[in-house]
C-alpha cells in the first residue's frame, strides 16, 4: 500500500513529499526544497529507504536540498528536459532573485522527455507522469493511480493555481495544461501541492475560483 507523507521546508514553506511503500519502507522523495539535515533525518527516523528523487520543477524552493539529499541516501535524480539546466544556474532556478542564497547543484542523472510521459517506473514505483507547463516551462506532476493521489508541485494549489508572473510561466499554457492532465482526473483523486495543503480534484473543480471558466 502506498502512503505519502509531506514535510514544510524553508522560509517560503514548501512541501516536501515523501510517497511510501508501506510494506516494504521504499520510498521515493519529491521536491527536498530547503532543511536537508531535517528532511533527512525525518526520513531516516521512519526507517524509509528512499529510491530516487524527482522533481516538479527546479524552482529554487523546491530543490535547495537536493545535492544534500542525494548524497545522504546516494540516490539519483529526475528531472524535465526543459529545466535539466536550470538546477545548476541560480538565475534560471530564481535563487539569484531571492535574499536566501544562490543555488547551483549538480546536474540530474536522469532526464524526462516527451517519449516518457504516460507511464513509468522509478525503483519500485509504477506512476503516471504528465507535462503540466505554465508555472514553469518543465513542470511535471506524478499521478498514482492505484492509490488515487497526484504530486502537482506548483500547478494547483488549494482555491488557487500555480504563480504565472515569473519568468518563463504564462497563464494560458498553465490553465490548458490544467485541464487537459488535472481536471480530467476523477473527481476523488487528492492532490499534493508545493505550498500549502492537500485538496482533491472534486474540491477544486467546485470552488477553485480559478476554475468558473471551466464551469460554464
Amino acid at each position: 500500500m502506498l502512503e505519502i507523507y509531506g514535510m514544510t521546508l524553508g522560509p517560503i514553506q514548501e512541501n516536501g513529499y515523501v510517497v511510501v511503500n508501506s510494506e516494504t519502507r521504499k520510498a521515493l522523495i519529491f521536491d527536498p526544497g530547503e532543511e536537508g539535515a531535517r528532511f533527512i533525518n525525518w526520513i531516516k527516523e521512519n526507517g524509509w529507504e528512499p529510491q530516487a528523487i524527482l522533481l516538479t520543477h527546479t524552482h529554487s524552493d523546491h530543490i535547495g536540498a537536493v545535492d544534500e539529499v542525494r548524497d545522504a541516501f546516494d540516490i539519483e535524480v529526475y528531472v524535465h528536459e526543459l529545466e535539466a539546466d536550470w538546477l545548476v544556474d541560480p538565475n534560471k532556478n530564481l535563487s539569484a532573485m531571492q535574499p536566501f542564497g544562490l543555488v547551483s547543484l549538480r546536474e540530474a542523472e536522469h532526464i524526462w522527455t516527451t517519449d516518457d510521459l504516460g507511464e513509468q517506473t522509478v525503483g519500485d514505483f509504477t506512476f503516471r507522469l504528465a507535462h503540466v507547463p505554465g508555472h514553469s516551462p518543465g513542470h511535471v506532476i506524478y499521478i498514482f493511480d492505484d492509490a488515487q493521489f497526484v504530486v502537482v508541485g506548483d500547478a494547483v494549489f488549494q482555491g488557487s493555481i500555480g504563480r504565472t508572473d515569473l519568468p518563463a510561466g504564462d497563464y494560458a499554457t498553465l490553465m490548458g495544461a490544467i485541464a487537459r492532465e488535472i481536471l480530467v482526473l476523477p473527481t476523488e483523486y487528492q492532490l499534493y501541492p508545493g505550498h500549502g495543503g492537500a485538496t482533491t480534484v472534486g474540491a477544486e473543480m467546485a470552488s477553485n475560483p480559478f476554475f468558473d471558466v471551466f464551469r460554464r
